[in-house]
Order: C-alpha cells, then sequence, then structure tokens
C-alpha cells in the first residue's frame, strides 16, 4: 500500500514538474516581467481590506527588495492604524534596504505612537546597520 502511494507521488510530481515547466529564473527570459506581475499583485494586496491578505503581501514585498514598494511601505509605517501592519512595513523596508525607507524606519524608533512598534522598529533598524 505504501509503495502505491509512495509511487503515486512520484508521478504527480514528475507530471507536475514537466507540466510546468520549472526552469531557474536566471535562465527563464520570463523573469523580469514574471517578477513585475508579481510586485503589481503584491502591491495590490497591500491596499487590501483583508488584513491577512496585507500583511502577507507586505513581508513578500520585502523578500523581493522591491524598491516599487518603498513609497506604499513608507505610508503603511506613518499611518497605518494597525500596529502588526506598522511593524510588518518596517521589517520590509529593512529588508529592501532602500535609504528613504531605512530612515523612515529610523525615525519610527523616535516618533511613534506605540512602544511595541518602537522597540521593533530599533531592532530592524540595529540588524540592517550590522548587515551593512
Amino acid at each position: 500500500m505504501k509503495k502505491g502511494i509512495l509511487t503515486s507521488l512520484l508521478l504527480v510530481l514528475g507530471i507536475s514538474i514537466s507540466s510546468f515547466g520549472f526552469i531557474h529564473p536566471v535562465l527563464s527570459t520570463k523573469s523580469a516581467v514574471n517578477r513585475d506581475i508579481v510586485i503589481t499583485n503584491l502591491m495590490s494586496g497591500v491596499n487590501s481590506g483583508n488584513q491577512g491578505l496585507r500583511m502577507s503581501s507586505t513581508y513578500f514585498l520585502g523578500e523581493l527588495k522591491s524598491d516599487e514598494a518603498v513609497i506604499p511601505l513608507m505610508r503603511m509605517l506613518k499611518s497605518d492604524k494597525n500596529e502588526e501592519a506598522r511593524i510588518m512595513s518596517a521589517l520590509s523596508l529593512s529588508k529592501i534596504g532602500d535609504s528613504r525607507g531605512v530612515y523612515a524606519v529610523k525615525q519610527a524608533i523616535k516618533f511613534d505612537s506605540s512602544e511595541r512598534v518602537k522597540k521593533m522598529c530599533s531592532n530592524f533598524y540595529h540588524d540592517y546597520l550590522s548587515k551593512e
């Protein structure tokens, strides 16, 4: 029974790989276009009313080091009412590493209304400085 399940899983994996044509992103000529589509979709997610979508979109913009997201993330850091949103935007801004975003994180350490946000921004800022 276990051998049949394993064989089925391997078959499905093989078909999936051949069907979707997984190619290393560097070798793909479409990778820049795909990245732009992903960034556009994530930027839409940041503006969503769904908090989970907003947080995950914000996180992944930081992971992708999206320069296009710096201004919207700075806006989120400065004026969002939700502490978690401000913290996530600070994390992403520090991961992106754009000087404007890093400066916004530094300013949030001084001026944010939440002690929790200030502390997390301080952690992100010092982590950013240690990697430079």
